[in-house]
């Protein structure tokens, strides 16, 4: 997706917009951003994780609002969303938060030998960020990185195993089933649309 599409006016009146709503909802704006028909919007608390319900009240007042001053061009589908585990890095503000977080990268230059750049962001300035790479020949230097030469960049959830029980028995041997016994257990919830 282009910077323009990141920052065009659709974008900016949409923050316009939504800027005030999410105030009054103890929320923050996280990004931004249009195109092929897609207007995505991502919310987030700096208390903790956005909710459904939250998600679900501000998807029903941004789309009031943007039904009512009608500037979007053509049809559109517009997404509420929170940042998720895994969150895109677009703003000097994203890279502030992910400080002393795993991430990976993608630079602009298809020509530089280590394109993809995967570590710990040390530091984010205003112009560039610091990164200590987990993998590859600068792994464990500090290495800097410009915004302007990011083409891509997302934090990365580390899945740690849960620590073992201490004397935990063993499990009894498995019975053998007949071929009616079900390997899955389902439940179904109908929800009414808000």
């Amino acid at each position: 997706m282009s910077d323009e599409d990141r920052s065009g006016p659709v974008v900016e009146r949409t923050r316009a917009i939504v800027m005030p709503i999410l105030n009054d909802l103890g929320l923050e704006l996280y990004d931004c951003e249009f195109g092929g028909g897609v207007l995505r919007v991502t919310v987030d608390k700096p208390s903790g994780a956005v909710d459904l319900d939250e998600i679900a009240l501000v998807t029903r007042l941004v789309s009031r609002d943007l039904d009512h001053d009608d500037f979007v061009p053509g049809r559109y589908t517009l997404e509420v969303s929170s940042p998720g585990l895994e969150r895109h890095l677009r703003e000097p503000k994203h890279f502030r938060w992910a400080v002393g977080r795993d991430v990976v990268i993608r630079l602009r230059d298809v020509s530089a030998a280590e394109r993809r750049l995967a570590g710990r962001v040390a530091t984010a300035g205003d112009d560039a960020i610091e990164v200590i790479p987990s993998e590859g020949p600068n792994r464990g230097a500090t290495v800097q990185v410009a915004y302007g030469d990011i083409d891509r960049a997302r934090t990365v959830f580390v899945w740690a195993a849960a620590p073992k029980p201490t004397g935990a028995k063993p499990k009894p041997a498995a019975s053998p089933r007949s071929s009616s016994d079900s390997d899955t257990t389902s439940q179904t919830q109908e929800v009414a649309a808000p």
